[in-house]
């Protein structure tokens, strides 16, 4: 599924490469999405899904609709933006299924978007003691936390989550926890701690790349061209298939004139030196 439009999966502070390549965590909604593609007053599209609105809703009215047709009314409400209507839809559909963490998120998200942060960090502290490793839900509580000035609470919190899924044995939300929290830190100005954050990881989960593509970006942006370099090499190491080019590090390293990398065979004893070449585009 999507990630939601406005959660920090989709408003990262780090260019859009990282988004897509790094912090590429599972999971996501199909909100985003539909609110992305709301057709516009004109569009003759949007009449026949206004009667199909009130179609769904008269079943609804009659005790006829079943839970395809309240997800279905659902999303034609978000996507002709009648999120008010959308909310009082969906109240009652995440109280009679609590464990469908995914309908309180999608609640938060829709009082976020109409300027209700305060109810909508009230949904999301409704979903953290069920599941107390749900990714999307501690993003989106970090962005209102840090909207409202909170960024060390949003911290502590993720902090917190991350060291629970790492304490007695490595939970695989820990990956994304500890992306989140390496983030939070490097938001916050707290560049070292990001750095060990992301190292810790790389450690933890052997087998990733991301964690290594982090740490590659954040010493990048910090001047260490040396040390993204090694990192980018380390992460090369992990390519789940060796035997192929991994585009994704050819770029990067592309993009920042990391010739060596581009071409592993120039750091092979008695390779001749390509021409040097200047940096090129992703």
């Amino acid at each position: 599924m999507p990630t939601p439009k406005r959660s920090l999966a989709g408003l990262w502070w780090l260019p859009a490469l990282i988004v897509s390549l790094v912090l590429a965590l599972a999971g996501g909604w199909w909100l985003g999405r539909r609110q992305a593609s709301v057709p516009s007053p004109t569009d003759p599209r949007r009449s026949e899904l206004t009667r199909e609105v009130d179609r769904l809703r008269g079943q609804l009215a009659r005790g006829v609709a079943g839970d395809a047709e309240r997800q279905r009314l659902l999303e034609l409400l978000v996507g002709l933006e009648r999120k008010q209507e959308a909310i009082a839809l969906l109240e009652p559909m995440a109280d009679r299924e609590p464990d469908r963490w995914s309908l309180r998120l999608m609640l938060a998200e829709l009082r976020r978007d109409g300027g209700d942060r305060r109810g909508a960090e009230r949904e999301l502290r409704q979903i953290l003691p069920r599941h107390p490793f749900q990714e999307e839900t501690l993003q989106l509580l970090s962005l209102l936390l840090l909207e409202t000035g909170r960024g060390s609470q949003a911290e502590a919190k993720v902090k917190s989550a991350y060291e629970s899924a790492t304490r007695q044995q490595i939970r695989p939300e820990a990956l994304g926890l500890g992306l989140l929290l390496a983030e939070l830190q490097q938001r916050r100005h707290q560049l070292a701690a990001a750095e060990a954050t992301l190292s810790r990881v790389a450690q933890q989960f052997p087998n990733d790349q991301r964690p290594l593509l982090a740490l590659a970006l954040l010493r990048h942006e910090r001047g260490d061209g040396k040390g993204a370099q090694e990192a980018l090499a380390q992460a090369r190491l992990r390519n789940p298939e060796p035997d192929q080019r991994d585009r994704t590090l050819d770029r990067l390293a592309a993009g920042w004139g990391l010739a060596p990398l581009r071409d592993p065979s120039r750091s092979k004893p008695g390779s001749p030196a390509p021409a040097p070449s200047g940096p090129r585009n992703p």
